[in-house]
């Protein structure tokens, strides 16, 4: 009997510490607070805890495991395993992605935004591009088309943004130079203190950055129509703690993309553009638009120079440039 109990226990332990060990946690990096630019990735945490019944779990960290700045290089050593970046913030460390921040490209579309990234994510020049970083590139964080919140003076014509200080990354930052602004790169979590100081007079958001980051508190005015173009933000993946997964927690995770992308547009097309009429207009917000000879000129000035610098930079460091942005301009004109 004794010895029937000990094997019985033994087998008891056996059973838990194969539970034990096909049980999967991941650190999340994220920065900033809960709001519509994270709802895919609190909801492809909250779908992989249900189809793996808790097995496999997303611990999701706001600012408590490295700068945003900072979460490719927390992704290439380790530190955790999944993060939220920015491709803007470090061009030179996924210059395949910054095709998709070149001004005026004309995205209509929060779903053709996916679209657009999920193709570029998925082109070997990327995933080569990324691999340097121990990366998997698993899905885009859409955005709509940037505008400007600023204080002072309402610019009446594209002219008055002369010498203005602006908030604005990548190829924004590039089109915003061409009407003779001045653009400063920052992450998000540092615009409202500079917005503040004076550091910057303006800053180019979109709109739930624009309430999240609290640039609508102090601002005077708001570009209606201006839309030179957006950022890219993906959400990657360690590639080693992707392949480590089992089978089940793997198809879990990538089984859930699609779900948690419809789930963040809907909620940013519905909810958060819902409230972003109200919030200009409790604020008293000048909302400011330009001519449509203002906008072609604007366009015209910016963005062929500034496509065809980046292919030929990018051309010159190995990457497919011009394939890369004529895959982009191709699928645009044919309404992909």
């Amino acid at each position: 009997m004794s010895k029937f109990m000990n094997r019985a226990a033994i087998a008891a332990l056996a059973t838990a510490c194969a539970t034990t060990a096909v049980a999967e946690e991941w650190n999340v990096s994220l920065w900033g607070s809960p709001r519509a630019f994270t709802a895919h990735v609190e909801k492809i945490a909250e779908l992989v805890d249900e189809k793996t019944g808790g097995e496999f779990t997303l611990n999701i960290s706001y600012g408590g495991l490295s700068n945003n700045r900072e979460n490719l290089d927390g992704i290439s050593i380790g530190a955790f395993e999944m993060a939220q970046f920015c491709a803007g913030y470090h061009r030179d460390k996924n210059p395949s992605i910054t095709v998709l921040e070149l001004p005026f490209l004309g995205v209509s579309s929060l779903e053709q935004e996916v679209e657009l990234s999920m193709a570029v994510y998925q082109h070997p020049a990327t995933v080569a591009d990324l691999a340097r970083w121990n990366a998997t590139l698993l899905m885009p964080s859409p955005l709509p088309q940037y505008n400007i919140a600023g204080v002072g003076d309402a610019p009446a014509a594209l002219t008055d943004f002369e010498g203005l200080s602006v908030r604005a990354t990548g190829g924004i930052g590039a089109a915003m130079e061409t009407v003779g602004a001045v653009p400063t790169s920052m992450s998000a979590s540092e615009v409202r203190q500079a917005m503040d100081s004076g550091v910057v007079k303006a800053v180019a958001f979109a709109p739930h950055a624009h309430m999240s980051f609290g640039t609508i508190e102090n601002a005077t005015w708001w570009t209606e129509n201006l839309n030179p173009g957006t950022v890219n933000c993906p959400v990657v993946v360690n590639t080693d703690a992707l392949d480590g997964l089992s089978d089940d927690h793997r198809e879990a995770l990538l089984g859930s993309v699609d779900e948690a992308l419809d789930h963040y547009i809907a909620n940013y097309n519905g909810a958060t553009m819902e409230a972003w009429g109200p919030a200009l207009e409790e604020r008293g917000i000048t909302r400011v638009s330009f001519s449509d000879d203002e906008i072609a000129a604007f366009k015209e000035a910016a963005a062929a120079p500034a496509a065809a610098a980046w292919i030929e930079q990018n051309s010159a460091a190995g990457l497919p440039a011009q394939e890369l942005y004529d895959m982009v301009t191709g699928m645009i004109a044919d309404g992909s």
